[in-house]
């Protein structure tokens, strides 16, 4: 008799994005599976504009700003305050610059403030490739990741025990909007090495989970991006058993 309404979920999560970004939660409640949903909040920074408009390149000082207190603890409080399990950083160029353990203490920071689990991106995709015995990645950014913070990607992940084998900002127009899915298929193929067993792709503002199965089955390896790392990251912290069915093997593994 009565349509849906939104209420009756199981599990609802949140997130934690730059003020002018749309990406990370919309991949995020694309993927949801049925009874999660995707809460949102927005958190100041100095590398995006009205409408969301960005330079070709992210300086790296607004990236670190990001996750400096106060805006990022005071919008956490606040999401935090809502009937949600579990809390994700939708954003991974601050654990590309902070490295491990700056990413740890910003999560700590912000699990204290919160009372609930925080999880960000690259530490949930370390943990994901080590469900998965992952051992070797190709890593591949948004083209607005300059030489510097593709390096310092490339820097997290070996510091976490994996091999990466290919590193490379994505060479296409550098601006979220103008991502189209088939040409990052296409390149992400022509650049992936035969030595790699799984495919990162990073930045949770890059257009990507719509080809994650896609690459996989081409490919024959896992691939992982920002937001579906943070995804499954978010589910295991709330404890939900609930996981999406087309976006990748990493959500077949607990």
């Amino acid at each position: 008799m009565w349509s849906s309404d939104g209420w009756d979920v199981r599990t609802r999560l949140g997130v934690l994005i730059p003020h002018g970004d749309v990406g990370p939660e919309s991949e995020l409640q694309a993927m949801a599976p049925d009874g999660v949903c995707i809460h949102a909040t927005r958190v100041p920074f100095g590398g995006m504009a009205a409408g969301g408009t960005m330079d070709p390149t992210i300086p790296l000082a607004p990236v670190h700003a990001f996750v400096e207190p106060p805006a990022i603890d005071d919008a956490t409080a606040l999401l935090a305050a809502a009937p949600i399990s579990a809390i994700g950083i939708g954003f991974t160029s601050s654990s590309y610059v902070g490295g491990p353990d700056g990413e740890r203490k910003v999560v700590d920071r912000l699990t204290e403030r919160a009372g609930i689990p925080v999880v960000a991106p690259c530490a949930a995709a370390v943990a994901g490739f080590g469900a998965l015995g992952i051992d070797r990645i190709a890593l591949f950014n948004p083209p607005w990741f300059d030489a510097e913070l593709d390096r310092l990607g490339a820097e997290y992940f070996r510091s976490q025990g994996l091999q990466v084998v290919a590193h490379a900002s994505c060479d296409l127009p550098s601006n979220q909007r103008s991502i189209n899915p088939s040409e990052l298929f296409s390149w992400i193929v022509h650049h992936t090495p035969a030595d790699a067993n799984a495919v990162f792709i990073g930045g949770n503002g890059f257009r990507a989970v719509g080809v994650i199965a896609a690459l996989e089955e081409d490919l024959r390896v896992p691939v992982v991006t920002a937001n579906s790392a943070l995804l499954w990251g978010l589910l295991q912290a709330a404890r939900s058993a609930a996981r999406p069915t087309r976006y990748g093997r990493l959500f077949g593994v607990r």
